[in-house]
């Protein structure tokens, strides 16, 4: 796919001036009507980027009006008012509370262009044939329904997705290595007395619980029949242990936004926390010291992706379709993986990046030249390889995704507590 032509509508749009309105009538009138259409969307800062939607409005015309929250407002706003919205761009766990709310519709996989080449962990839960799917709400298990009106999720591909994924990455630990001093390589270091005062966990329970246990299991206190489902003693056991790291005063604080993590970092408050990619990518466009660091029990993961309001129909919804296909044709996936993360169809994003930088991001490889962010800041100097590694190696080596339990109301009710102690 060629960089200038993203999708049928842009061809046809760009081309319709040059052919004159006899002879294409029918995309002339679709290149003024288009002008007129807004989507709103929503999502977390994560990938609710000002700069997609002005490339949006460059490329395919129409406009994109984009609300960024964190991921509980992102989760209540989708399951409560669905007319607020045409696009939720929401994580996997989140799509398991509000899909049986029936305000999301299923989409046909057979109008994604790039269907077929998206990483499979999305379409069978395996980044290889060889890989173990990972404990938790893996995206697959929530990504497929029956057809269009059913609230439950198929067990296997069935043309019908709840979301189109977009973006994911495999998560791990932020550290001050210059404060700390010597290697971290395990979960367990969260709990460390050492770090005092000095460490943070997030606050959004989903994930947060995903990784205490990680800590937990790691420290050797806790072995989960499944992390992403736990039991009421499990989660009792689990929450005990950090509420009583938390009375000896471990934690500096909790966040909810990587710019609260980012702040946090920076300033040497914090020096080992709960991070994620583009927080990392901030501290260090600083000029500042940080690190995702590799842990030896593996990654906790996450995934996200587009879903359309099912009061979204007609033009609005071709659109829609189109948004879809252009972010999934490559200059998304390029922007997002110079912040560290993956793109659902990362061979299209090679297109947009570098040599230098799909070696670095993508294939692992030491840097060749300054790496550099989507906004210019320098991220790592020649000869730096990236944290962890390549592609493989970083996904390759989850442990668990991001996830809802099935006593999702308990461990919230818990987790309240937890952070009210």
């Amino acid at each position: 796919m060629s960089k200038a032509g993203y999708t049928r509508r842009s061809v046809l749009k760009s081309g319709a001036a040059a052919l004159g309105a006899s002879a294409l009538p029918a995309p002339m009138i679709w290149a003024q009507e288009i002008k007129n259409i807004t989507l709103r969307q929503f999502g977390t800062g994560v990938s609710n980027l000002n700069d997609v939607a002005n490339k949006v409005k460059e490329d395919l015309g129409f406009s994109l009006e984009m609300t960024a929250l964190d991921s509980d407002a992102v989760t209540q706003r989708a399951a409560t008012q669905p007319g607020s919205f045409d696009i939720a761009d929401i994580e996997y766990w989140i799509c398991k509370k509000v899909w049986p709310t029936g305000n999301l519709q299923a989409m046909d996989t057979s109008r994604i262009q790039n269907y077929d080449r998206i990483v499979p962990i999305f379409t069978t839960g395996k980044l290889t044939p060889e890989t173990d799917i990972a404990q938790g709400t893996a995206p697959h298990s929530v990504g497929f329904v029956e057809g269009p009106g059913s609230t439950s999720f198929a067990d296997q591909e069935t043309g019908w997705m709840t979301l189109i994924p977009t973006i994911y990455n495999a998560d791990t630990l932020g550290i001050r290595p210059d404060l700390i001093g010597r290697p971290i390589d395990s979960w367990a270091e969260l709990l460390n007395p050492e770090f005092r005062g000095k460490a943070s966990l997030l606050d959004i329970s989903s994930i947060g619980i995903m990784d205490m246990a990680m800590v937990c299991e790691a420290m050797g206190e806790i072995t989960y029949g499944d992390k992403g489902n736990m039991t009421r003693d499990e989660i009792d056991k689990t929450m005990a242990i950090f509420t009583e790291a938390k009375k000896a005063g471990q934690f500096r604080a909790f966040w909810k936004t990587f710019d609260e993590s980012v702040n946090l970092m920076a300033s040497s408050e914090v020096v080992i926390q709960s991070m994620w990619s583009p927080a990392i990518t901030a501290v260090k466009s600083r000029g500042i010291p940080c690190v995702y660091q590799p842990l030896k029990e593996g990654y906790r993961s996450w995934g996200g992706g587009l879903g359309l309001s099912k009061s979204l129909s007609g033009m609005e919804l071709d659109a829609a379709y189109d948004y879809i296909n252009w972010y999934l044709s490559g200059w998304v996936g390029g922007y997002l993986m110079r912040q560290g993360y993956y793109s659902a169809v990362p061979e299209t994003s090679k297109d947009f990046m570098t040599e230098n930088e799909w070696g670095y991001w993508f294939e692992g490889k030491p840097a060749t030249d300054v790496i550099t962010s989507p906004t210019g800041d320098k991220l790592a100097e020649v000869g730096e390889v990236r944290d962890g590694g390549s592609f493989y190696e970083r996904m390759g080596h989850v442990a668990c995704w991001n996830a809802v339990m099935d006593e999702n109301q308990y461990m919230v009710r818990k987790w309240n507590e937890f952070i009210a102690s």
